[in-house]
């Protein structure tokens, strides 16, 4: 028991973290860090403890894009942050303000080959914007403002602070206590805005071009942003796009975006890289006289901002530049045809799906296959959203997830983002379930990326969340496959094969719901059976392994 006159450096950090508005935690358990967890009892702060280091830093990733709140991860140290801090990568190229919290060696121990000491500020720096070992009892509530404040301003993205096992354990003054606990508002960003000049010039060149378009990167793309961006487009009378998949102007979610793009004579870039995702500003992906304005927290200094092809930059946030740029929006812009028609054209574009996806799937289904078509899968699944309309589509995976993220069109996304990465789909689905428990969660994803992280459906178990995990299962990494083929032949592709597993029989195992499905004609019912049972289920359907959505250019 925490003795009544003295308090811990651990109950600092969880005093700290309630006072500065944390609810919950994503944490695994481990021997640096169980003077926390008994801090939190005396909380209101909720911990989700779950079954690998890197789900932890996946769910405070999907929590803090769903709530805007900072997604916090707990860990312990030595190989348990190792396994964290890969999982960091998606957080940072999905402008995520993730805290990665790990225990860590004593300070008292340094050097001296104490139990998993390692250099983890170290390991962790070139995944995060700012990574550091706490070095005072005293001074860690402080810390924890820093974290929380840095990982939210500017851009956002994650933020690692270790703290040593002998700080959490020292006792401090507890009649001392504010002096060690930050101001409720210490760990506020300061908000980064546009100066009403910047927007003037850039509602001028917007104006006056024939055919604008406006690029915004990952953090905008949540449901949280949807309206407002719908109402700047609205009033600008230019199409706003948001780009956040790894297929970048090839992603078939947008459609045939790629056509519009390489007519586009002014490109404003919210918040958005000139990065591989629009081949570096090269033709064919852009005009060579297409004229490109940028606006980024850091300005021309930042990485994907220092292309000369960029005419101008303007610093300020996302959500800054946002608000700016809706204010100046609200005066009357004149009213131009060519602008009409160019805004109708890019909608039209961003909307197309080739007759030839469908065309596949009723070719396939003449043949009697057993296997599904991804297109009908995805149909199926896109039936159901449009019985749940406020269900939140989970997506991560390579060829079939980029069918599903073509085809289904929710209301709520959360993808695996400009990374990459797959595997994150799973924890992914627990903590959107936890951001709103009354909004269904539907998970489209591969065989091979539910491998990943199948064990937190024993976490989802636990923390009573029903979520539905749709399998397309073509029992094999189609993606790397797909490669093989492409680029050496049908004579050497290899070492890319799966089995068909059961997974269903996996998660009924684990306790949850499992569905087979072979044929198109069961989708509609397993899906139905699966939200009806109230539990975490698994809809295992065997899929025909086919490429990835294509769309081509002028179709």
């Amino acid at each position: 028991m925490t003795q009544q006159h003295t308090l811990r450096g651990a109950d600092v950090v969880a005093r700290t973290l309630e006072r500065l508005g944390v609810d919950r935690i994503f944490s695994l358990s481990g021997n640096h860090i169980m003077s926390l967890f008994d801090a939190l009892l005396e909380t209101g702060i909720e911990i989700i403890h779950v079954r690998h280091e890197a789900a932890c830093v996946h769910m405070a990733d999907a929590y803090a894009r769903l709530t805007g709140k900072p997604g916090i991860a707990l860990v312990t140290g030595g190989q348990a942050h190792v396994n964290a801090c890969a999982a960091l990568v998606t957080a940072s190229a999905s402008a995520a303000p993730v805290v990665l919290l790990s225990g860590h060696a004593a300070l008292s121990e340094s050097g001296r080959g104490a139990f998993q000491e390692l250099a983890q500020a170290r390991i962790a720096e070139p995944l995060t914007k700012l990574s550091w070992t706490a070095e005072s009892a005293a001074r860690l509530g402080h810390d924890l403002a820093r974290a929380l404040r840095v990982a939210r301003e500017g851009r956002p993205g994650p933020v690692h602070l270790s703290l040593p096992v002998d700080l959490l354990e020292q006792r401090l003054a507890a009649d001392d206590i504010e002096n060690h606990l930050p101001a409720q508002d210490g760990a506020l960003p300061e908000a980064s805005v546009l100066s009403p000049a910047a927007c003037a010039n850039i509602l001028e060149q917007l104006n006056s071009a024939r055919k604008p378009l406006i690029l915004h990167g990952p953090q905008l793309c949540g449901h949280r942003f949807r309206d407002r961006l719908r109402q700047l487009e609205a009033r600008l009378r230019v199409a706003v796009i948001g780009m956040e998949s790894p297929r970048g102007i090839r992603d078939p979610s947008l459609g045939a975006f790629a056509e519009i793009l390489g007519e586009a004579d002014f490109l404003l870039l919210l918040d958005k890289d000139l990065d591989f995702t629009l081949g570096f500003g090269a033709a064919p992906a852009l005009r060579a006289d297409c004229r490109l304005v940028a606006i980024s927290p850091e300005g021309s200094g930042e990485r994907g901002m220092n292309s000369t092809r960029i005419a101008t930059h303007h610093a300020a946030d996302a959500v800054g530049a946002l608000e700016s740029l809706e204010t100046a929006a609200r005066q009357a812009l004149p009213s131009r045809p060519e602008a009409e028609e160019w805004l109708a054209r890019a909608r039209a574009a961003l909307q197309h799906r080739p007759p030839e996806w469908s065309a596949g799937a009723e070719r396939h289904r003449a043949l009697n296959a057993e296997n599904v078509y991804p297109v009908d899968l995805c149909d199926a699944a896109a039936r159901a959203f449009a019985q749940h309309p406020s269900a939140t589509l989970v997506s991560d995976g390579g060829e079939f997830g980029q069918w599903a993220q073509a085809i289904i069109k929710p209301q709520r996304r959360l993808i695996n983002g400009p990374s990459g990465t797959i595997g994150a789909a799973v924890p992914y689905a627990v903590a959107a379930k936890l951001a709103d428990h009354d909004a269904p969660v539907f998970v489209l994803t591969g065989d091979g990326s539910f491998g990943f992280h199948l064990a937190e459906i024993d976490t989802a178990l636990r923390h009573h969340l029903p979520i539905v995990i749709i399998i397309g299962n073509d029992a094999r990494w189609n993606a790397e496959h797909q490669i093989q083929l492409r680029s050496y032949g049908p004579s050497r592709t290899h070492a890319c094969a799966l089995l068909p597993s059961r997974y269903d029989l996996v998660v009924e195992a684990l306790g949850g719901h499992g569905e087979l499905v072979t044929r198109a004609d069961q989708l509609d019912a397993a899906i139905a059976r699966a939200v009806a049972s109230g539990k975490p289920a698994c809809v295992n359907v065997f899929i025909e392994s086919v490429p990835a959505p294509v769309i081509r250019l002028s179709e």
